[in-house]
């Protein structure tokens, strides 16, 4: 009766040599089912009381690997805490859900995320305004250099600024005066397109620097006009000898630039285009 009950507990406990395997599952339990909080404050608890990993397994009705491997993940038996080890396991399996890294980088490269690119749009245009530019033909500055081809119709413009065609129209009309855009059809639909000029950033430059030089011509002439000892000609005679001295600054710093960067490409200078606009 004795070996009966021995060798049935042998059985039961999967220790018998010649069981497949050496561990209990325990009645209704299926090796492959996940830990529950409930399993891991049992192990928790079974730590606490000195239990060796295969009894803690035995109790759970969980194979012994399972229990040691949820024990090695989660600080070992010293410092296995059943809370942390399930926040821990939650965090892992949202992890899994997430995209290979290939395919997370090919996201990446797809284009940044629409509101960050939306509300940088937005402080890019509020800079474009502070330099004095009208607050459309800053957003269609914006809304081009922003644009991964550098170009928009003007319908796209009007759409994705909220106003209308003929606003645009007139927006993109005074930046084509200062030599920012050009204007050239669509491939496919043949409709206007409107491009960002490859040198829209020095050309602004020039802009206003030359806006800072007539600024200057007028203002010195006012020691003819008001007297050079008067409070008036010597506030204005300061000014724009300022004025004067940061356009030319400006101008020789422009064309160093250009030199540098585009001459060897065989490119006009800005001040010259080859290419109506």
């Amino acid at each position: 009766m004795h070996a009966d009950r021995r060798a049935l507990q042998r059985l039961t406990t999967g220790t018998h040599t010649g069981c497949q395997t050496t561990e209990s599952e325990g009645p209704g339990r299926m090796p492959g089912r996940r830990l529950t909080m409930a399993d891991r404050q049992g192990i928790a608890a079974g730590l606490a009381q000195g239990l060796d990993f295969a009894a803690i397994a035995r109790r759970l009705g969980r194979p012994t690997s399972t229990v040691s491997r949820e024990i090695a993940r989660n600080g070992g038996p010293g410092r296995y805490r059943a809370d942390l080890a399930q926040l821990a396991t939650t965090h892992r399996g949202r992890r899994s859900l997430r995209p290979p890294a290939a395919a997370q980088r090919a996201g990446e490269r797809s284009g940044p995320n629409p509101e960050v690119a939306r509300a940088f749009e937005g402080d890019l245009t509020a800079a474009i305004v502070e330099t004095g530019m009208p607050r459309t033909a800053a957003g269609v500055m914006a809304c081009l250099l922003t644009s991964e081809t550098g170009s928009r119709t003007a319908a796209e413009l009007a759409q994705h600024l909220q106003v209308s065609v003929a606003t645009i129209s007139h927006a993109v009309g005074l930046l084509r005066q200062h030599g920012l855009v050009r204007c050239g059809r669509d491939g496919q639909s043949r409709r206007h397109r409107y491009f960002l000029d490859e040198d829209a950033g020095l050309r602004s430059a020039l802009v206003s620097a030359r806006a800072n030089q007539r600024f200057a011509t007028t203002a010195l002439r006012a020691t003819d006009i008001f007297g050079a000892d008067t409070a008036v000609g010597t506030r204005l005679a300061i000014a724009g000898r300022f004025l004067e001295q940061l356009g030319n600054d400006i101008l020789r710093a422009a064309e160093k630039h250009w030199r540098t960067h585009r001459v060897h490409r065989g490119q006009a200078h800005p001040d010259h285009p080859t290419t109506t606009r």
